[in-house]
């Protein structure tokens, strides 16, 4: 039977009213999620200061509350929701490469209703079960955090394999990420070097093992002389200063969307052998390898989330993370994650 309930709808100008809403039933393929728990992404801006036609929120942790006809996950199942509602039988596809879809049918919470309402429908091959023993909300970490970020290190990795330092970007989300994954990927005195704007930021970051630099300190970027340079800010600056850092053989990729670069061709890429790379998301294949990571270490990238709002204060939880002093947010329904 459809499901009505009332869900936030984000009408711009930070706004966020609530609104009754009615949920179809699953199709054949399809699961009905009962959402746990949702993080906000920077991504979000554009639907919480411009409005949004559905229900945001991409980075979404359930359970299944029904299966249409035909799916072969059973009801009760936990798991996540991968944002790339990927067609599986375009040549990326058949290669692993969802992220790269070339007929790809929706992306959850940005052109179909995804996390910050109470369920979600989506196919059943773009939800990835996790099991009994984690904790929702933190399983939101498998997505963005670990996943685009992991995702970006291993694109690194291609150019590079003899990587012993990096220097990030923004330390924003997914500048986070880089950050804890880096450390999981190749050890505790993995030398992770960070920048940005905010102090509270790098001193969040410091404690996660970083050693940070304000955004403009082109010198001591530049004296760290990292392997490989990642942007997660989308800024152009941030962008020119990370690839003038990185040394021979290294490069720069692109995580964050945002801004472009100017390269000059001949010293920037040929004479030193760099490249400039972009990253998109992440494949589904790579899920199960970072669900075994957040086994191991989730005391450690449990500690990239600082705030768990629940959804009912969802306007409290998108001012608290623009505000630019936490780590992660996860809004959370009931029952609680």
């Amino acid at each position: 039977m459809p499901v009505s309930a009332l869900v936030p709808r984000f009408r711009g100008n930070a706004v966020i009213e609530w609104a009754d809403h009615t949920y179809r039933d699953p199709a054949p393929g399809e699961l009905r999620i009962r959402i746990a728990a949702n993080a906000i992404c920077g991504t979000d801006r554009h639907e919480y200061y411009d409005g949004s036609p559905i229900v945001p929120g991409h980075e979404a942790a359930g359970v299944v509350a029904e299966a249409g006809p035909g799916s072969s996950v059973p009801v009760g199942t936990r798991g996540v929701i991968y944002l790339m509602d990927y067609c599986g039988e375009c040549r990326s596809c058949l290669v692993g490469a969802t992220n790269q879809c070339f007929a790809k049918r929706a992306d959850v919470g940005q052109s179909t209703d995804g996390g910050y309402g109470p369920y979600a429908l989506v196919h059943e091959t773009n939800f990835f079960p996790i099991g009994d023993d984690l904790d929702l909300g933190l399983a939101t970490m498998l997505l963005d955090v670990m996943g685009t970020s992991s995702h970006a290190l291993g694109r690194a990795a291609l150019l590079r394999p003899d990587i012993e330092s990096i220097f990030v970007a923004g330390a924003g989300p997914i500048g986070l990420g880089l950050l804890v994954m880096a450390k999981v990927r190749y050890g505790t005195d993995f030398p992770v070097y960070l920048s940005d704007v905010s102090g509270w930021r790098r001193k969040f970051a410091e404690n996660l093992g970083a050693v940070t630099f304000a955004a403009d300190d082109q010198a001591g970027i530049a004296g760290a002389a990292p392997d490989m340079s990642f942007d997660s800010s989308g800024k152009e600056a941030a962008r020119t200063l990370a690839l003038a850092a990185s040394s021979k053989r290294g490069g720069l990729i692109c995580v964050g969307h945002g801004e472009g670069i100017t390269l000059n061709v001949s010293a920037d890429l040929i004479a030193p052998e760099r490249a400039v790379v972009g990253s998109e998301y992440f494949r589904f294949d790579e899920l199960p390898e970072n669900l075994d990571l957040l086994r191991r270490h989730q005391d450690y990238i449990g500690q990239v989330i600082t705030h768990r709002v629940p959804a009912t204060e969802v306007d409290e939880a998108f001012r608290l993370f623009f505000a630019g002093e936490t780590g992660k947010v996860v809004v959370t329904q009931e029952p609680a994650a």
